[in-house]
């Protein structure tokens, strides 16, 4: 090509780029009103003033949205209300469409619904939405109409690549519409053309990467495609803001890899200087969150920034601007670099106000000053928290509460003892063993030998109020087995094993052998098996699409857990939306030193008469010279802590957000508010009502009300303030999936999220994250944030997806802040294929020591066995208490194990617990060996709440049929003259009716149910 034409096509490029900015620009973006569900929430409206049986629109609409010419166009006339009969989609691309269509009402407006779509599923509260495709269905008359008007036009076939349409009258766009601000595509979704991108990168010929320095106003939200604002502001090499003293103050970068891919990105910063003052803000108070941060573990790490060609990153900077600095203008530069590559600088100026900020800007979230709330460290400690006590260390022999370890000198456990009652409400003086023999580390050498191990002995690496830590180290032949390991205050043991090996050898088996007492190991849950009384023997393999990984064995005062992990080990635990999508999706990421190629598994047997054994086996191998295997386990000793009656049944929950008189008069003295509503709108986001959420605390708590909020981790709102920043994160806080759901997430978010759940009331769409990440530490954060301002007395958790270090972390923050605040622990049962086939106490177990009660659940059966209840459901065993859910739960079994429905209000209920006192009783189950109450039968049980005058008496039946039953009192134990003493059934709606009996008379009890009854001297 000539200079000449090379220049004029340069020219016209120029002056095609300008006219479309300029028509773009020229047409505002706004909000108007209509139903979305009929039709969607995006409109053109667009104006007719020529009569005419056809006139064309051009609408440059600059859509996000892939396959725009696969969706519907809706005309509505805006006076009649009715839609058009005759439209036709001329050419539709994601920069513009084309549209011809008959006027009815001329001069007259049209608004263009361009994204409408039907509910295709909806599953409870998580709907599936679809976009309607192009064409509706024509009657064959409406049809023959329609192609007659195409042809009278001259919109056939044989004339479409003359562009017939650019001779008809011409309509006009007025304005884009959203259905609100919150979905309105303006300015940051609205897109670049592909020539005025091209434009620019030209323009730029000389930097393989751009740079657009952005206001916290203007988050940028497409990966994509450039916004239009980028076209009209150019890549910029300055960036000016304004701050407080004392602001964590928050902007963005974005990098657009315009030529080739990025690796290795990278933001290094100057230190900002006031040329007036001479005052200085060091580079150290400058961050970038993409770029590196502190994990959960309080680490700080690098991530390795990749930007692919094309594709735009955005770049999230705070700078922490010191409370005591002279106000003035601070300069400095941030240096964005990638590997191979010379970096590009942005000039940064920020001008330090002369007010001060007290809580960094907190307390609004949209001055994103929370961001460095991602790299909190908040309660990363080794101090332990209420109701535990710090540990002891007497030679090899630790203790904490209820329980001591003795260990070997391999750093393996020699003795594990639990100091439980019975009753789990208090800790007695005689110990029961939970080991008949000593944990064991064991390796089968090739020839079917057992190899010796000699140890270089057992050192303590760590003796914190909170935690202790040792290691071993043993050697046999030519392998090397390396202990490490910590135990907590919660009772709760890490083990990092890895053996090694200096040259090739190979063994038989390399396993863990856990010996259970046989009078301890009475019930069992895990590994494929619900909880109950335990089997005789069990075989158990690895299984990547099972969420099984561990294994309690115990009695109810007495047990232990084994969690077998590897180098690889997540926590996946209550995060089941990543399935919705991909069934076939694993649940656990396989160990391979335990799995080793489907060799591994686990054997539960009967071994002699003191005995039942726990072994983890994992086959033949060869251990290559080099090659470290990890063999990591935990550990944990149950009872974790004793049950506390008194505050289980001195809590009545309310569940809604009503006036405060309407919770009095109910009886209940605990509200938990869901979210949904108008103080709590957003899904585990409660931070943009504050208002009106601390007024109705304060409300509360003049009335003598606790109030805990729903304020969890799985899935997070899409009105999260931070949203656009945490999703140019990557992965770390939204895990990959195949998007869909709520609208806006389809329209906005992308395609590449899973979507979770919904709530209709506040259009509140959530999207599932994942796994332990930084979130956990803002999540954190947030918590202390809410205890403080608003006073929250707790938070009841749906689930969780985070390991015990959060939750243990949560308990501190709360306990630290406001002793005496509540943790409420809600799940569905796991036991199902479309959850992994997980026991919902067995995994969650790691948690229980810092809960105060549980809600087990949607979807638990409450017409299995007791065993199972007492397992599975109570949380007994482990030093919790539960309430019901499913169904309402079954109210005479739940008043064996303590436990009432939280469907509907127990108020009746809670009045006889008033009358005798049972927050102040002593609780004695059927499954205590002291307990004074027995009915003689295994399937009519009975539990006894004592107090000083009297006895509730619990009576609950499995039976098939209705069966007589005569209660066997223990008169002594509970200081009672039988012959003075009588039994009351107390009127209970919906449990019972009033009744009086003799302590000797026979009570018939129907399948299923049972009786309250007030036992006490006449």
């Amino acid at each position: 090509m000539s200079p000449i034409r090379s220049m004029l096509s340069g020219v016209l490029v120029c002056l095609a780029v300008a006219t479309t900015l300029f028509a773009a620009a020229d047409i505002p973006y706004g909000v108007g009103s209509w139903d979305p569900e009929k039709f969607g929430n995006h409109r053109a409206v667009i104006n007719v003033q020529e009569n005419a049986e056809a006139v064309w629109a051009h609408i440059p609409w600059r859509r996000r949205d892939a396959n725009p010419e696969a969706k519907r166009l809706i005309i509505i006339d805006a006076k009649t209300e009715r839609p058009l009969r005759f439209i036709w989609a001329a050419d539709v691309q994601r920069e513009y469409g084309d549209l011809v269509f008959q006027p009815t009402t001329v001069p007259g407006d049209y608004y263009v619904y361009y994204l409408p779509y039907e509910r295709a599923v909806s599953w409870g509260s998580y709907p599936d939405y679809v976009y309607l495709n192009p064409e509706p269905l024509l009657s064959s008359n409406d049809r023959f109409l329609y192609l007659a008007w195409l042809s009278r036009n001259g919109l056939t076939d044989d004339r479409l690549d003359k562009r017939p349409w650019g001779t008809l009258p011409q309509a006009r766009v007025t304005e884009f519409q959203a259905v609100d601000e919150f979905n309105s595509f303006y300015p940051m979704e609205v897109i670049a053309t592909a020539a005025e991108t091209r434009e620019l990168i030209n323009r730029n010929a000389d930097r393989l990467f751009l740079l657009f320095p952005e206001d916290r106003s203007f988050p940028i939200k497409m990966r994509d495609d450039l916004p239009l604002r980028w076209i009209q502001t150019g890549a910029n090499s300055s960036f000016q803001g304004r701050a407080r003293r004392g602001e964590y103050f928050a902007f963005q970068i974005g990098l657009y890899a315009s030529r080739i891919s990025l690796t290795g990105v990278d933001v290094v910063f100057s230190d900002m200087l006031c040329k007036n003052t001479g005052a200085r803000i060091p580079s150290t108070a400058l961050n970038c969150i993409n770029t590196g941060g502190v994990d959960v573990k309080g680490q700080k790490f690098k991530t390795d920034l990749t930007v692919e060609k094309g594709k735009v990153q955005a770049l999230w900077i705070g700078v922490r601007v010191p409370r005591g600095i002279k106000p003035g203008a601070y300069q400095g530069e941030v240096a964005v670099t990638a590997e191979g590559l010379n970096p590009q600088k942005i000039s940064v100026t920020l001008h330090v106000q002369p007010e001060v900020q007290t809580d960094s800007g907190d307390g609004d979230p949209s001055r994103y000053s929370r961001l460095r709330w991602l790299d909190s460290t908040i309660a990363v400690d080794d101090e332990p928290v209420a109701p535990f006590t710090s540990m002891v260390v007497s030679d090899r022999t630790i203790s904490c509460l209820g329980r001591k370890v003795v260990l070997s000198e391999t750093g393996f456990p020699e003795r594990l003892q639990s100091l439980f009652s019975p009753e789990v409400t208090h800790l007695v003086e005689k110990p029961t063993d939970i080991l008949s023999e000593p944990v064991t580390m064991a390796i089968e050498g090739s020839r079917n030998i057992m190899l010796p191990w000699v140890s270089s002995g057992l050192i303590f690496t760590k003796k914190a109020s909170g935690a202790v830590a040792w290691k071993s180290v043993s050697r046999a032949s030519t392998l090397t087995i390396e202990t490490r390991a910590q135990m907590e205050f919660d009772g709760h043991l890490d083990f990092e094993v890895t053996i090694s090996a200096v040259e090739p050898t190979g063994v038989n088996d390399i396993r863990l052998d856990i010996p259970v007492a046989r009078d301890v190991a009475t019930y069992l849950m895990g590994l494929g098996i619900e909880g109950g009384i335990r089997p005789s023997q069990h075989i158990w393999k690895w299984d990547e699409h099972k969420l099984q990984d561990s294994v309690w064995i115990g009695a109810v005062n007495a047990g232990i857990q084994c969690k077998l992990k590897g180098e690889n080990y997540k926590t996946i635990l209550g995060n089941v939306y990543s399935r919705f999508k991909n069934p076939n999706k694993p649940f656990i990421a396989l160990p391979p030193a335990w799995d080793n190629r489907g060799r591994g598994g686990c054997v539960l047997v009967e071994s002699g008469d003191r005995t039942f054994l726990f072994r983890a086996f994992s086959g033949p191998r060869t251990i290559e010279a080099g090659e470290n295997l990890h063999f990591n386990f935990s550990l944990l000793i149950t009872p974790l802590k004793t049950l506390d009656p008194h505050k289980h049944f001195g809590t009545r929950y309310f569940h809604n957000y009503q006036a405060v008189e309407d919770v009095l008069k109910a009886g209940a003295n605990t509200i938990n508010i869901h979210h949904g509503n108008d103080i709590n709108p957003y899904i585990n986001y409660p931070f943009l009502r504050t208002e009106k959420l601390k007024d109705y605390i304060q409300q509360s708590h003049a009335g003598g009300l606790k109030l805990k909020i729903y304020y969890t981790v799985r899935e997070l709102s899409n009105h999260v303030s931070e949203l656009w920043a945490l999703k140019s994160l990557g992965q770390e806080i939204y895990p990959l999936g195949s998007g869909g759901g709520y609208p806006w997430l389809q329209e906005h978010f992308g395609s590449d999220y899973v979507p979770a759940w919904f709530t209709r009331r506040t259009n509140c769409a959530a999207i599932a994250t994942g796994g332990n990440s930084r979130w956990h530490n803002y999540y954190l954060e947030g918590l202390d944030w809410l205890v403080k301002n608003l006073k929250i007395d707790g938070i009841y958790l749906d689930d969780v997806d985070f390991d015990r270090d959060i939750m243990k972390r949560i308990r501190k923050v709360l306990e630290r802040n406001r002793p005496g605040t509540l943790i409420d622990f809600h799940s569905c049962n796991h036991f199902s294929e479309r959850f992994g086939w997980g026991s919902c106490a067995n995994l969650h177990l790691e948690h229980f020591p810092y809960l105060d009660s549980l809600w087990f659940g949607e979807y638990f059966d409450y017409s299995l066995p007791p065993d199972y209840w007492l397992i599975e459901i109570s949380g007994i065993p482990f030093g919790l208490m539960n309430e019901m859910l499913q169904s309402g739960g079954n109210p005479w079994r739940g008043m064996v194990y303590g436990s009432v429905t939280r469907r509907s209000l127990p108020t009746q209920l809670w009045r006889v617990w008033d009358e005798i006192g049972i927050r102040d009783s002593q609780m004695f189950g059927y499954w205590s060996p002291s307990s004074p109450v027995r009915t003689g039968r295994d399937d009519v049980l009975a539990t006894a709440y004592v107090t000083k005058e009297s006895v509730l008496i619990a009576v609950a039946s499995w039976a098939r049929e209705a069966v007589p039953c005569r209660l066997q009192i223990d008169w002594n134990s509970l200081g009672l003259d039988p012959s003075r003493a009588r039994m009351q059934a107390p009127a209970i709606k919906d449990y019972q009716e009033e009744g009086v009996y003799h302590p000797h008379d026979e009570i018939l009890i129907e399948p299923g149910k049972g009786r309250l009854l007030i036992l006490k001297h006449n």
